[in-house]
């Protein structure tokens, strides 16, 4: 399915918008251009435009699959429902919209492609630097032409960098107290379209994420486990973009630092 004609077709696509829509508007977006959907969450009219032209090429590219779209699930929650049981292109058209709309990076641009549930390739890029990551299941995982081995810091202890925006105030607490301890620190980047490459080459070892839909997390969960790292429930099982509203991922460079992590956070449960 992942074919190398497809990769550089959707690649191509990608470059494409970030270059005529997402740039354009980077530290040029007016107050009215800039939404509140949610609680620590903005939309900007660059979000839209980029979603509905990505939308339009990439059923242009694979007329059979779906495109679920976050702006679109945003507007109607049954879009989510065709990830069940269908093809379908699961599209974040600006990630890290927080750092764009306040005319800082990181942002970038995720798309991936499904089938029932089950993650068949995925494409990440940086849209500020041009860095482009993707990946197929069992094809490996690439960024900029080169194939990727995954690769921990090396720093004891080990780089963490836990989500705790949407966390419960208890279980923040618990994380704060029991388990970052064992870790340095780090601030989240507030982007996946970042956060996954920095688990792959090196700047991270381990990440957190409470909250995991598919846009943010479909491409980067592949392309982390193919570059030979392991990402995954905290309980081990695999991360399913069909799997709605279940909360809980774990990132690491290795499968070592994720068994680590892994324990520490199911002993917060007992």
């Amino acid at each position: 399915m992942i074919t190398p004609t497809l990769n550089t077709a959707v690649e191509a696509i990608m470059r494409a918008v970030s270059r005529e829509v997402i740039l354009p508007f980077y530290q040029s977006l007016s107050s009215e251009q800039i939404v509140s959907k949610a609680v620590n969450d903005v939309v900007t009219v660059a979000d839209r435009q980029s979603e509905a032209i990505l939308t339009e090429r990439l059923t242009a590219l694979l007329p059979e699959a779906a495109v679920v779209g976050e702006e679109a699930t945003f507007a109607d929650e049954n879009e989510l429902l065709k990830l069940k049981d269908r093809l379908c292109w699961i599209v974040d058209p600006l990630d890290g919209t927080n750092n764009f709309a306040s005319g800082k990076a990181p942002f970038g641009m995720l798309i991936a492609l499904a089938d029932k549930g089950e993650t068949l390739g995925g494409w990440i890029l940086d849209c500020l630097t041009g860095r482009f990551c993707h990946t197929s299941a069992g094809g490996g995982a690439w960024v900029d032409g080169e194939r990727l081995t995954a690769r921990g810091t090396g720093e004891q202890p080990p780089v963490a960098a836990i989500s705790l925006i949407f966390t419960e105030e208890s279980r923040r607490e618990r994380l704060r107290t029991e388990v970052a301890p064992h870790y340095r620190m780090v601030d989240i980047p507030r982007c996946a379209a970042e956060q996954y490459p920095r688990l792959a080459l090196g700047q991270n070892d381990v990440a957190v994420f409470e909250r995991t839909l598919p846009w943010d997390h479909a491409a980067g969960a592949l392309f982390l486990n193919e570059a030979g790292g392991r990402c995954a429930r905290p309980d081990g099982s695999a991360y399913r973009v069909d799997e709605i509203g279940r909360k809980g991922l774990i990132g690491a460079a290795s499968p070592a630092l994720f068994e680590d992590l892994a324990t520490r956070l199911t002993a917060l449960e007992d």
